[in-house]
Parts: C-alpha cells; structure tokens; sequence
C-alpha cells in the first residue's frame, strides 16, 4: 500500500513513523525547509516514551514527483489547506482517499449527511472551493489524532503520550477496506487506530477540549492543569463546555463528557498556543469560529463562548497571526 503523509510535522511525522514500523507500507512524506532537509539527510526521528523511532520515508516537497498513492494522509494545519488543494488531488487516483488528521471543523462537515444543511460549504475552510472541487468530498475520510506531539528540532519530534489513539472514518459512515488495511499496518505499531461510523461524534469530542483548552491557552500562555485550578475559571470552563456541546447535540451528534476531565489535568500546551508562540498562522477558524458559525445554522445560543474565543481572535490579531479570510 503506498501511503503519502502531506505534512510530516509533529502529527504526520508521528504518523509517518509508526507505518514504517513493520515496513509493509511504501510510506513518503511532504515536508519542507530545514525538516525536510534533516529527514533527507538523517532520517525521521520520534522520541517516544517507549524509545525512539528511526525511519528513513521518501521525502520531498514535490508530492506530484512521488505519482498516485493509495492513501494520502493530510496533516498540515488548517490554514495551508487552500494552498494544497492542487498538490494533494494530484497525488490522488480513481480509487485513493485522502485521510485529513487535523484539528477542528473539517472542511466536508456537511457531506454524507441528510436535511437542510447537506452538502453546506464552509468557505472560511475552504474559501475558494478548492478541496471540495478538486479532491472532492466522497473521497475525504476524517481523523482524529490524539498524540501529544511536537517538533522539537528539525527532523525530530517528540511524542508525549503514553497511548496515542487515531480514530477515522468517511463522511458517510460506511466502512471501507482502505481503513482496515490502514488499521492492519498500524496494528502493535504504538498508535492505536480505530475505524468508526460516527466520525463527527469523535471530532466533537476533542473539539470541545479545543474550544476550552485552545480559546483559554491563548489568552494564558498557560497549560490547561496551571489554568483550570482556579475555581472562576473552571465555572467558565464548564459553561463553555456545555455550550459547545448542545451544538453538537443539535446537530445530531454525541461528543460525551469526559474533555475536561483530561483538560484539568493535562500540563502540555494546546498546539494553538503553541502557534501563537511560534509566530505561526493560528487555526482560529477551524478550531474556534467555525463552531460558532455552526451554533448560528441550529440556533444555539453560545454567550460564554462568544466572549472568550473573540478575547482569543484578538490575541491573535494583535500577534499578526490571524485575518479574517472571508468578508462578512
């Protein structure tokens, strides 16, 4: 199976690393600058907390000079999706599916659904319509990585999780023998993958730690666990968290109640902060303000929501990180 990671940052780099454990996938890789240069040159390093992991993947940042892949696993933050639209339908042939392993409202949400808001786009996603036009959403599958991840120097990445978990599924629900074959290479690899019919019930799930974790990581440059000890905050917390939640619910999907708890006592700085210290593009869109576009569609209303991730889009406004990419 030739499997291509569009991305090979701290999640897909991870990702990258843990296929090429039993060596039964042809796995490349997209990268670039001084990673790119470190994995061509010494190969991809992941530090883990069982040992460190070594693998030698095809890299370049050419992905039409690595020809059609069974699957693409795409792992770059949501900003760059518009700008990779060409690049990862063209790695794409009559029969391969592109694996979006990202964070947030992904960019098909309203694909393989029934009622008023089927097949609704999201143009502060995918602003010109390029991923929906041109790697087309019946070939989308959707993932939820929870690895604890970070690139700590070029071609090294760290992982801190002691279980690291990748649930996917398409849009539609139906099972697909691409994904159990996925699931066959990563099985004893150390990243558990898991198939499932209700793909968004698992988006919403992390979604709302994103919301909470992401919008306060902001504005407190702080770990949730140095955050969520503070008995006003927590009130606050819980109120967002129920909030984003009754979203979920009136769009017909189940995200459980269990984020905060591991929110509370989590010491590793949300990835949208750890953007915002980097001087990263921010994914304010897919992770804080589509939500709430959503809570408008169903009519929920989301005051304490509002308050804190409008606080948080000024941060980033005020960094330089982040503009708005669709008029109002």
């Amino acid at each position: 199976m030739k499997i291509c990671i569009y991305g090979a940052g701290a999640v897909g780099g991870h990702i990258a690393a843990r296929l090429a454990i039993h060596g039964d996938a042809e796995v490349s890789v997209v990268a670039r600058g001084e990673h790119l240069a470190a994995i061509q040159r010494h190969g991809l390093r992941v530090e883990t907390r069982d040992g460190v992991l070594t693998s030698h993947p095809v890299a370049t940042d050419d992905p039409q000079s690595l020809g059609p892949q069974d699957l693409v696993i795409v792992a770059v933050k949501a900003p760059a999706l518009p700008s990779i639209a060409d690049g990862v339908s063209g790695l794409l042939g009559p029969d391969s599916l592109a694996l979006f392993a990202m964070n947030g409202i992904p960019w098909w949400y309203f694909h393989g659904q029934d009622g008023a808001l089927a097949n609704t786009r999201l143009p502060r996603i995918d602003p010109t319509g390029a991923l929906w036009d041109k790697v087309r959403p019946e070939r989308a599958v959707g993932a939820v990585a929870y690895t604890a991840c970070s690139v700590v120097a070029p071609g090294v990445i760290k992982a801190e999780n002691p279980r690291n978990r990748l649930l996917a599924g398409r849009p539609d629900g139906r099972p697909d023998p691409r994904l159990e074959r996925l699931a066959t290479l990563l099985d004893g690899s150390g990243l558990e993958f898991e198939s499932t019919a209700r793909i968004r019930d698992a988006i919403w799930a992390k979604l709302l730690m994103n919301l909470v974790g992401g919008s306060l990581g902001i504005l407190t440059a702080s770990a949730m666990k140095h955050v969520l000890d503070k008995s006003t905050v927590a009130r606050a917390a819980d109120a967002m968290a129920k909030e984003a939640a009754t979203i979920a619910r009136a769009l017909g999907c189940e995200p459980g109640n269990e984020g905060i708890g591991k929110l509370a006592s989590s010491g590793h700085k949300q990835s949208i902060l750890q953007d915002l210290e980097a001087g990263r593009p921010m994914e304010i869109d897919a992770m804080l303000r589509v939500p709430l576009e959503l809570a408008r569609l169903v009519d929920v209303p989301t005051p304490t929501l509002d308050l804190v991730i409008e606080l948080a889009m000024q941060r980033a406004r005020a960094a330089g990180l982040y503009r708005d990419n669709v008029a109002e």
